[in-house]
């Protein structure tokens, strides 16, 4: 049996007749935090909207937990367990924030789906925002609703999409410490341009260029941190 929860192999794709992967293989293991880096249009958000089932790939393969997700729906994958946060649009700004949290509950059984203790318990800040709508908060709190609405339909790997942007430093190291507590028990993948902020948690890093994987780094390894600090920033 595989210790892999996401296994990527050989995917490629992109959007209608532009490539922008390129023959991806990668593993997730089943706790941790693996992040994706790279420049703007090196396919980092199309890899992750490629594994959702939001875009079809065109070859290769996404399993998870030995599922074959690669014909699957973006819905079967949630079902399978797979929470997602895009970059965009984290929340539905005319709903209040519990009833955003509600809608993350729709893949559990009927008597767990009200219940919001679980992620309170994680965001305590929520608890007296529950009746405000969403769309009012400010981008570190529509940030936190985002990935609350993701967790709380228990997920056994959580994928975002840039979740540090636009957010205030203070809320940063709230979201990045409650998230190292997630992964202790659980997976995730991230894509994120803030590279203090992925250091600090992620156990491997996969340097996205031109969708291709041309650099895999152990986060505890400074010579490696080191040469990927410039060759993000020549």
């Amino acid at each position: 049996m595989s210790n892999n929860y996401l296994e990527i192999k050989n995917l490629e794709g992109g959007y209608q007749a532009s490539q922008v992967l390129f023959d991806l293989t990668f593993e997730i293991p089943k706790t941790g935090v693996t992040a994706i880096v790279g420049r703007n249009g090196a396919g980092k958000s199309t890899l992750l909207q490629t594994i959702m089932g939001f875009n079809k790939s065109t070859s290769g393969s996404v399993t998870f937990d030995g599922n074959d997700l690669t014909n699957k729906s973006t819905y079967a994958r949630t079902r399978l367990g797979i929470g997602y946060v895009p970059q965009d649009r984290p929340v539905f700004s005319d709903l209040s924030v519990r009833e955003n949290l509600l809608i993350g509950a729709s893949r559990l059984p009927k008597k767990e789906r009200t219940n919001l203790t679980p992620v309170l318990d994680i965001f305590p800040k929520l608890a007296n925002r529950l009746d405000q709508k969403a769309g009012t908060m400010s981008g570190g709190e529509r940030k936190m609703v985002g990935i609350a609405r993701a967790l709380i339909g228990k997920p056994n790997l959580l994928i975002m999409d840039e979740p540090t942007e636009g957010v205030w430093h203070g809320v940063v190291d709230e979201i990045q410490q409650r998230l190292m507590e997630y992964a202790k028990s659980n997976s995730i993948l991230i894509v994120e341009q803030n590279l203090d902020f992925t250091i600090g948690m992620a156990t491997q890093i996969l340097l996205l260029e031109r969708g291709v994987i041309s650099q895999r780094v152990s986060a505890s390894d400074k010579g490696e941190i080191a040469t990927l600090r410039k060759r993000l920033t020549l």
